[in-house]
Protein backbone atom coordinates (compact mmCIF):
# COMPACT_ATOMS: atom_id res chain seq x y z
CA UNK A 1 0.00 0.00 0.00
CA UNK A 2 1.53 3.27 -1.11
CA UNK A 3 1.78 6.32 1.21
CA UNK A 4 -0.36 9.29 0.44
CA UNK A 5 1.86 12.13 -0.79
CA UNK A 6 2.04 15.24 1.40
CA UNK A 7 1.52 18.76 0.14
CA UNK A 8 4.63 20.83 -0.48
CA UNK A 9 5.90 22.31 2.80
CA UNK A 10 3.44 20.31 4.89
CA UNK A 11 4.65 18.42 7.94
CA UNK A 12 4.35 14.60 7.89
CA UNK A 13 1.81 13.41 10.44
CA UNK A 14 4.35 11.11 12.13
CA UNK A 15 6.89 13.87 12.85
CA UNK A 16 6.93 15.11 16.49
CA UNK A 17 6.31 18.83 16.83
CA UNK A 18 9.18 20.85 18.28
CA UNK A 19 8.09 24.16 19.83
CA UNK A 20 10.61 26.90 19.14
CA UNK A 21 10.85 30.16 21.10
CA UNK A 22 12.63 33.02 19.35
CA UNK A 23 14.48 35.38 21.70
CA UNK A 24 15.75 38.78 20.52
CA UNK A 25 17.54 41.57 22.36
CA UNK A 26 18.78 45.07 21.57
CA UNK A 27 21.08 46.71 24.11
CA UNK A 28 20.12 50.33 23.40
CA UNK A 29 16.79 52.02 22.74
CA UNK A 30 17.92 53.67 19.52
CA UNK A 31 16.08 52.30 16.54
CA UNK A 32 13.45 50.28 18.39
CA UNK A 33 10.72 52.67 17.29
CA UNK A 34 11.49 52.19 13.62
CA UNK A 35 9.21 50.03 11.53
CA UNK A 36 12.04 47.59 10.77
CA UNK A 37 14.82 47.46 13.36
CA UNK A 38 17.46 45.00 14.49
CA UNK A 39 14.92 43.11 16.59
CA UNK A 40 12.88 42.49 13.46
CA UNK A 41 16.01 41.42 11.58
CA UNK A 42 16.90 38.96 14.34
CA UNK A 43 13.36 37.54 14.35
CA UNK A 44 13.25 37.19 10.53
CA UNK A 45 16.53 35.27 10.51
CA UNK A 46 15.32 32.98 13.29
CA UNK A 47 11.96 32.43 11.57
CA UNK A 48 13.75 31.47 8.35
CA UNK A 49 15.94 29.00 10.22
CA UNK A 50 12.93 27.38 11.91
CA UNK A 51 11.15 27.18 8.57
CA UNK A 52 14.16 25.35 7.14
CA UNK A 53 13.67 22.74 9.85
CA UNK A 54 9.95 22.42 9.30
CA UNK A 55 10.21 18.87 7.99
CA UNK A 56 11.88 17.99 11.32
CA UNK A 57 8.78 19.19 13.13
CA UNK A 58 10.01 22.67 14.13
CA UNK A 59 7.29 25.29 14.71
CA UNK A 60 7.80 28.89 15.91
CA UNK A 61 5.71 29.85 18.95
CA UNK A 62 3.47 32.88 18.51
CA UNK A 63 4.68 34.49 21.77
CA UNK A 64 7.36 37.12 21.22
CA UNK A 65 10.31 37.32 23.59
CA UNK A 66 11.82 40.70 22.71
CA UNK A 67 13.92 42.78 25.14
CA UNK A 68 14.19 46.40 23.99
CA UNK A 69 17.14 48.35 25.41
CA UNK A 70 18.51 45.79 27.89
CA UNK A 71 22.17 44.91 28.41
CA UNK A 72 23.39 41.37 27.88
CA UNK A 73 25.40 41.65 31.10
CA UNK A 74 22.38 40.94 33.30
CA UNK A 75 19.66 38.31 33.44
CA UNK A 76 17.14 40.79 34.82
CA UNK A 77 15.27 41.31 31.54
CA UNK A 78 11.47 41.03 31.35
CA UNK A 79 11.21 39.00 28.14
CA UNK A 80 14.02 36.66 29.24
CA UNK A 81 12.35 36.10 32.61
CA UNK A 82 9.09 35.32 30.80
CA UNK A 83 10.92 32.89 28.49
CA UNK A 84 12.48 31.08 31.47
CA UNK A 85 9.07 30.84 33.13
CA UNK A 86 7.62 29.24 29.97
CA UNK A 87 10.56 26.82 29.83
CA UNK A 88 9.97 25.76 33.40
CA UNK A 89 6.26 25.34 32.60
CA UNK A 90 7.17 22.92 29.77
CA UNK A 91 5.97 25.13 26.89
CA UNK A 92 9.29 25.35 25.00
CA UNK A 93 11.51 22.70 23.32
CA UNK A 94 14.11 24.86 21.53
CA UNK A 95 15.39 28.40 22.15
CA UNK A 96 16.47 30.08 18.91
CA UNK A 97 18.57 33.24 18.82
CA UNK A 98 20.32 35.16 16.06
CA UNK A 99 23.62 35.23 17.94
CA UNK A 100 24.80 33.89 21.30
CA UNK A 101 25.48 37.27 22.88
CA UNK A 102 21.82 38.20 22.32
CA UNK A 103 21.06 35.78 25.13
CA UNK A 104 23.98 36.69 27.40
CA UNK A 105 27.40 38.32 27.28
CA UNK A 106 28.49 36.92 30.65
CA UNK A 107 29.89 33.41 30.80
CA UNK A 108 28.62 32.70 34.31
CA UNK A 109 25.12 33.96 33.44
CA UNK A 110 25.00 31.84 30.32
CA UNK A 111 26.12 28.79 32.29
CA UNK A 112 23.09 29.34 34.55
CA UNK A 113 20.80 29.52 31.52
CA UNK A 114 22.25 26.32 30.07
CA UNK A 115 21.59 24.58 33.39
CA UNK A 116 17.92 25.64 33.18
CA UNK A 117 17.73 24.45 29.55
CA UNK A 118 19.27 21.06 30.39
CA UNK A 119 17.05 20.58 33.41
CA UNK A 120 13.96 20.94 31.25
CA UNK A 121 15.29 19.17 28.12
CA UNK A 122 15.48 22.37 26.07
CA UNK A 123 18.00 22.75 23.22
CA UNK A 124 19.71 26.05 22.42
CA UNK A 125 20.41 27.06 18.80
CA UNK A 126 22.25 30.05 17.38
CA UNK A 127 21.33 30.85 13.78
CA UNK A 128 24.71 32.38 12.88
CA UNK A 129 26.82 30.07 15.08
CA UNK A 130 25.36 26.65 14.39
CA UNK A 131 25.82 24.19 17.23
CA UNK A 132 23.79 22.18 19.73
CA UNK A 133 24.24 22.53 23.48
CA UNK A 134 23.35 18.89 24.11
CA UNK A 135 26.73 17.76 22.72
CA UNK A 136 30.16 18.12 24.36
CA UNK A 137 31.59 19.82 21.27
CA UNK A 138 28.70 22.24 21.25
CA UNK A 139 29.35 23.13 24.91
CA UNK A 140 33.07 23.62 24.26
CA UNK A 141 32.42 25.88 21.27
CA UNK A 142 29.82 27.78 23.25
CA UNK A 143 32.18 28.44 26.14
CA UNK A 144 34.90 29.67 23.79
CA UNK A 145 32.56 32.07 22.03
CA UNK A 146 31.15 33.35 25.32
CA UNK A 147 34.66 33.87 26.68
CA UNK A 148 35.42 36.19 23.75
CA UNK A 149 32.09 37.97 24.22
CA UNK A 150 32.85 38.51 27.89
CA UNK A 151 36.40 39.65 27.06
CA UNK A 152 34.97 42.27 24.70
CA UNK A 153 32.58 43.45 27.38
CA UNK A 154 35.37 43.74 29.95
CA UNK A 155 37.55 45.68 27.51
CA UNK A 156 34.71 48.15 26.98
CA UNK A 157 34.27 48.40 30.75
CA UNK A 158 37.98 49.04 31.20
CA UNK A 159 37.88 51.85 28.65
CA UNK A 160 34.98 53.44 30.52
CA UNK A 161 36.83 53.15 33.84
CA UNK A 162 39.97 54.68 32.30
CA UNK A 163 37.93 57.58 30.98
CA UNK A 164 36.32 58.04 34.39
CA UNK A 165 39.74 58.00 36.11
CA UNK A 166 41.13 60.54 33.64
CA UNK A 167 38.17 62.86 34.23
CA UNK A 168 38.52 62.42 37.99
CA UNK A 169 42.24 63.25 37.73
CA UNK A 170 41.22 66.58 36.22
CA UNK A 171 39.04 67.18 39.28
CA UNK A 172 35.74 66.81 37.47
CA UNK A 173 32.55 65.82 39.28
CA UNK A 174 31.53 62.44 37.90
CA UNK A 175 28.11 62.15 39.46
CA UNK A 176 26.85 60.18 42.42
CA UNK A 177 25.39 61.29 45.74
CA UNK A 178 25.82 65.03 46.16
CA UNK A 179 27.53 65.83 49.51
CA UNK A 180 25.95 68.08 52.09
CA UNK A 181 27.17 71.62 51.38
CA UNK A 182 26.97 71.44 47.59
CA UNK A 183 24.49 71.26 44.75
CA UNK A 184 25.10 70.40 41.10
CA UNK A 185 24.92 72.98 38.34
CA UNK A 186 25.88 72.14 34.77
CA UNK A 187 27.49 68.89 35.97
CA UNK A 188 29.71 70.74 38.44
CA UNK A 189 29.66 71.00 42.26
CA UNK A 190 28.66 74.47 43.44
CA UNK A 191 28.74 75.55 47.10
CA UNK A 192 25.37 75.73 48.85
CA UNK A 193 26.13 78.42 51.42
CA UNK A 194 23.46 77.41 53.96
CA UNK A 195 24.53 73.76 53.93
CA UNK A 196 28.23 74.72 53.86
CA UNK A 197 27.73 76.58 57.15
CA UNK A 198 26.27 73.38 58.65
CA UNK A 199 29.27 71.37 57.46
CA UNK A 200 31.75 73.81 59.02
CA UNK A 201 29.72 73.82 62.24
CA UNK A 202 29.92 70.00 62.38
CA UNK A 203 33.72 70.08 61.99
CA UNK A 204 34.16 72.82 64.62
CA UNK A 205 31.90 71.21 67.20
CA UNK A 206 33.49 67.81 66.77
CA UNK A 207 36.86 69.35 67.70
CA UNK A 208 35.25 70.82 70.84
CA UNK A 209 33.31 67.70 71.90
CA UNK A 210 35.57 64.92 70.62
CA UNK A 211 32.70 62.44 70.40
CA UNK A 212 30.59 61.69 67.32
CA UNK A 213 27.95 60.05 69.52
CA UNK A 214 27.44 63.11 71.72
CA UNK A 215 27.59 65.46 68.74
CA UNK A 216 24.94 63.42 66.89
CA UNK A 217 22.68 63.54 69.95
CA UNK A 218 23.10 67.31 70.20
CA UNK A 219 22.40 67.84 66.49
CA UNK A 220 19.27 65.69 66.67
CA UNK A 221 18.05 67.72 69.66
CA UNK A 222 18.66 70.92 67.68
CA UNK A 223 16.80 69.59 64.63
CA UNK A 224 19.85 69.57 62.33
CA UNK A 225 19.32 67.05 59.52
CA UNK A 226 21.18 65.55 56.58
CA UNK A 227 20.75 66.72 52.98
CA UNK A 228 17.74 64.41 52.59
CA UNK A 229 16.12 65.60 55.81
CA UNK A 230 17.00 62.45 57.76
CA UNK A 231 18.22 62.56 61.36
CA UNK A 232 22.00 62.69 61.73
CA UNK A 233 23.63 59.66 63.38
CA UNK A 234 27.21 58.80 64.27
CA UNK A 235 27.87 56.98 61.00
CA UNK A 236 26.73 59.97 58.97
CA UNK A 237 29.04 62.27 60.97
CA UNK A 238 32.04 60.03 60.33
CA UNK A 239 31.31 60.09 56.60
CA UNK A 240 31.09 63.90 56.62
CA UNK A 241 34.28 64.27 58.67
CA UNK A 242 36.19 61.95 56.29
CA UNK A 243 34.94 63.40 52.98
CA UNK A 244 37.88 65.07 51.26
CA UNK A 245 35.50 66.77 48.85
CA UNK A 246 35.16 69.46 51.55
CA UNK A 247 38.87 70.28 51.07
CA UNK A 248 38.27 70.99 47.38
CA UNK A 249 39.76 67.64 46.41
CA UNK A 250 38.61 64.80 44.17
CA UNK A 251 39.78 61.43 45.51
CA UNK A 252 39.74 58.37 43.25
CA UNK A 253 40.86 54.87 44.29
CA UNK A 254 43.29 56.10 46.93
CA UNK A 255 44.70 58.96 44.85
CA UNK A 256 43.71 62.53 45.68
CA UNK A 257 43.40 65.10 42.88
CA UNK A 258 42.69 68.80 43.03
CA UNK A 259 38.99 69.32 42.31
CA UNK A 260 37.27 71.86 40.11
CA UNK A 261 34.94 72.79 42.98
CA UNK A 262 35.48 75.23 45.85
CA UNK A 263 36.55 73.97 49.30
CA UNK A 264 34.20 74.35 52.27
CA UNK A 265 36.45 73.37 55.19
CA UNK A 266 39.82 75.09 55.84
CA UNK A 267 42.86 72.80 55.95
CA UNK A 268 43.72 73.68 59.57
CA UNK A 269 40.20 72.74 60.74
CA UNK A 270 40.40 69.46 58.78
CA UNK A 271 43.76 68.67 60.40
CA UNK A 272 42.41 69.37 63.91
CA UNK A 273 39.42 67.07 63.31
CA UNK A 274 41.61 64.25 62.05
CA UNK A 275 44.04 64.65 64.93
CA UNK A 276 41.07 63.81 67.17
CA UNK A 277 39.92 60.96 64.91
CA UNK A 278 43.38 59.37 65.02
CA UNK A 279 42.99 58.76 68.74
CA UNK A 280 41.43 55.41 69.61
CA UNK A 281 37.75 55.37 70.67
CA UNK A 282 38.88 54.20 74.11
CA UNK A 283 41.12 57.25 74.63
CA UNK A 284 38.40 59.62 73.48
CA UNK A 285 35.91 57.84 75.72
CA UNK A 286 38.16 58.35 78.75
CA UNK A 287 38.66 62.01 77.87
CA UNK A 288 34.91 62.55 77.67
CA UNK A 289 33.82 60.31 80.53
CA UNK A 290 33.71 63.14 83.06
CA UNK A 291 31.22 65.01 80.86
CA UNK A 292 29.07 61.92 80.27
CA UNK A 293 26.11 60.64 82.31
CA UNK A 294 27.03 58.40 85.26
CA UNK A 295 26.68 54.73 84.26
CA UNK A 296 24.64 53.78 87.32
CA UNK A 297 22.44 56.86 87.62
CA UNK A 298 19.06 55.74 88.97
CA UNK A 299 20.23 52.13 89.33
CA UNK A 300 22.38 52.12 92.48
CA UNK A 301 20.88 51.92 95.99
CA UNK A 302 22.01 51.40 99.56
CA UNK A 303 20.76 48.56 101.75
CA UNK A 304 18.22 51.01 103.18
CA UNK A 305 16.56 51.12 99.75
CA UNK A 306 17.47 54.76 99.12
CA UNK A 307 19.23 55.76 95.91
CA UNK A 308 22.83 56.86 95.76
CA UNK A 309 23.24 59.95 93.61
CA UNK A 310 26.20 60.76 91.33
CA UNK A 311 28.34 63.73 92.27
CA UNK A 312 31.90 64.91 91.83
CA UNK A 313 34.62 67.09 93.31
CA UNK A 314 37.59 68.81 91.68
CA UNK A 315 40.99 68.84 93.33
CA UNK A 316 44.11 70.32 91.70
CA UNK A 317 42.34 70.47 88.37
CA UNK A 318 41.33 66.79 88.43
CA UNK A 319 37.76 65.56 88.73
CA UNK A 320 36.76 62.74 91.08
CA UNK A 321 33.36 61.08 90.70
CA UNK A 322 31.32 59.44 93.49
CA UNK A 323 27.94 57.97 94.28
CA UNK A 324 26.72 59.45 97.57
CA UNK A 325 23.85 58.48 99.89
CA UNK A 326 20.88 60.82 100.21
CA UNK A 327 21.61 61.36 103.93
CA UNK A 328 25.09 62.69 103.19
CA UNK A 329 23.80 64.94 100.41
CA UNK A 330 21.34 66.44 102.87
CA UNK A 331 24.12 67.15 105.35
CA UNK A 332 23.50 64.24 107.71
CA UNK A 333 25.00 60.90 108.58
CA UNK A 334 23.19 57.56 108.07
CA UNK A 335 21.89 56.16 111.35
CA UNK A 336 22.95 52.65 110.36
CA UNK A 337 26.78 52.50 110.08
CA UNK A 338 26.46 49.58 107.59
CA UNK A 339 24.87 51.91 105.06
CA UNK A 340 27.39 53.03 102.45
CA UNK A 341 27.79 56.81 102.64
CA UNK A 342 29.97 57.34 99.59
CA UNK A 343 31.64 55.12 97.01
CA UNK A 344 34.04 55.96 94.20
CA UNK A 345 32.13 55.88 90.91
CA UNK A 346 34.93 54.33 88.84
CA UNK A 347 35.38 51.59 91.44
CA UNK A 348 31.72 50.52 91.71
CA UNK A 349 31.18 50.83 87.94
CA UNK A 350 34.15 48.52 87.34
CA UNK A 351 32.78 46.03 89.89
CA UNK A 352 29.32 46.11 88.30
CA UNK A 353 30.67 45.56 84.81
CA UNK A 354 32.91 42.72 86.02
CA UNK A 355 29.90 41.02 87.55
CA UNK A 356 27.84 41.61 84.41
CA UNK A 357 30.56 39.94 82.34
CA UNK A 358 30.61 36.99 84.73
CA UNK A 359 26.83 36.65 84.84
CA UNK A 360 26.30 36.63 81.08
CA UNK A 361 28.64 33.63 80.83
CA UNK A 362 26.44 31.56 83.18
CA UNK A 363 24.53 28.76 81.34
CA UNK A 364 21.22 29.60 83.01
CA UNK A 365 21.53 33.26 81.97
CA UNK A 366 22.36 32.25 78.38
CA UNK A 367 19.31 29.95 78.21
CA UNK A 368 17.04 32.60 79.76
CA UNK A 369 18.31 35.21 77.30
CA UNK A 370 17.78 32.82 74.40
CA UNK A 371 14.18 32.16 75.44
CA UNK A 372 13.47 35.90 75.81
CA UNK A 373 15.13 36.80 72.49
CA UNK A 374 13.20 34.17 70.52
CA UNK A 375 10.00 36.18 71.02
CA UNK A 376 11.20 38.57 68.31
CA UNK A 377 13.76 36.32 66.58
CA UNK A 378 12.28 32.79 66.35
CA UNK A 379 15.18 31.52 64.24
CA UNK A 380 17.75 32.47 66.88
CA UNK A 381 19.77 29.50 68.22
CA UNK A 382 21.30 29.03 71.65
CA UNK A 383 24.78 28.95 70.09
CA UNK A 384 24.14 32.32 68.43
CA UNK A 385 23.12 33.76 71.81
CA UNK A 386 26.30 32.42 73.43
CA UNK A 387 28.44 33.78 70.59
CA UNK A 388 26.76 37.21 70.74
CA UNK A 389 27.28 37.49 74.51
CA UNK A 390 30.93 36.52 74.09
CA UNK A 391 31.34 39.59 71.85
CA UNK A 392 30.20 41.88 74.66
CA UNK A 393 33.48 42.01 76.59
CA UNK A 394 35.87 43.01 73.76
CA UNK A 395 33.27 45.43 72.41
CA UNK A 396 32.65 47.26 75.71
CA UNK A 397 35.90 49.25 75.98
CA UNK A 398 35.57 50.49 72.40
CA UNK A 399 32.25 52.26 73.07
CA UNK A 400 31.78 55.90 73.92
CA UNK A 401 30.50 56.71 77.44
CA UNK A 402 27.03 57.63 76.20
CA UNK A 403 26.74 54.25 74.48
CA UNK A 404 27.97 52.46 77.62
CA UNK A 405 25.41 54.28 79.75
CA UNK A 406 22.54 53.27 77.45
CA UNK A 407 23.64 49.63 77.54
CA UNK A 408 23.92 49.61 81.33
CA UNK A 409 20.45 51.15 81.63
CA UNK A 410 19.11 48.38 79.38
CA UNK A 411 20.97 45.49 81.07
CA UNK A 412 20.95 46.38 84.77
CA UNK A 413 17.74 46.50 86.79
CA UNK A 414 19.21 47.38 90.20
CA UNK A 415 22.52 47.53 92.07
CA UNK A 416 22.43 47.32 95.86
CA UNK A 417 25.68 48.15 97.71
CA UNK A 418 26.42 47.19 101.27
CA UNK A 419 29.35 46.42 103.53
CA UNK A 420 29.81 42.99 101.95
CA UNK A 421 29.78 44.11 98.33
CA UNK A 422 27.32 44.75 95.52
CA UNK A 423 24.23 42.74 94.54
CA UNK A 424 23.31 43.09 90.86
CA UNK A 425 20.04 42.21 89.15
CA UNK A 426 19.99 42.04 85.34
CA UNK A 427 17.14 42.62 82.92
CA UNK A 428 16.73 39.47 80.83
CA UNK A 429 14.81 41.42 78.19
CA UNK A 430 17.73 43.85 78.02
CA UNK A 431 20.11 40.98 77.39
CA UNK A 432 17.76 39.72 74.68
CA UNK A 433 17.89 43.10 72.94
CA UNK A 434 21.69 43.12 73.23
CA UNK A 435 21.86 39.69 71.59
CA UNK A 436 19.64 40.79 68.71
CA UNK A 437 21.90 43.80 68.13
CA UNK A 438 25.06 41.69 68.19
CA UNK A 439 23.87 39.10 65.68
CA UNK A 440 25.85 38.95 62.37
CA UNK A 441 23.20 40.96 60.52
CA UNK A 442 23.67 43.92 62.85
CA UNK A 443 26.61 45.80 64.25
CA UNK A 444 27.32 47.99 67.20
CA UNK A 445 29.36 50.52 65.34
CA UNK A 446 28.62 52.56 62.26
CA UNK A 447 31.14 52.56 59.44
CA UNK A 448 33.54 55.42 59.85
Amino acid sequence: MSKKPTAAGAMPATVRKTRCAIYTRKSVDEGTAQEYNSLDAQRDACDAYIESQRLEGWLALRDRYDDHGFSGGTLERPALRRLLADIEAGRVDVVVVYKIDRLSRALMDFAKLVEVFDRHGVTFVSVTQSFNTTTLMGRLTLNILLSFAQFEREVIGERIRDKFAASRARGMWMGGKVPLGYHVRERKLVVNEAEAATVRMIFERFVEIGSATRLAEALRDEGVTSKTGAAIDKGYLYRVLSNRTYLGEAPHKGTVHRGEHQAIVPRDLWDRVHAVLQESPRVRANQNRAQSPALLRGLIFGIDGRALSPTHTVRRGRQYRYYVSQSVLKGGVPADPSIVRRIAAAEIEAVVMAQVRALIRQPEVIVGTWQAARAEAPDLTEDEVREALEQFEPMWDELFPGEQARIVQALVERVTVGPTGADIRLRVEGLAGLVRDLRPTAGWRDAA
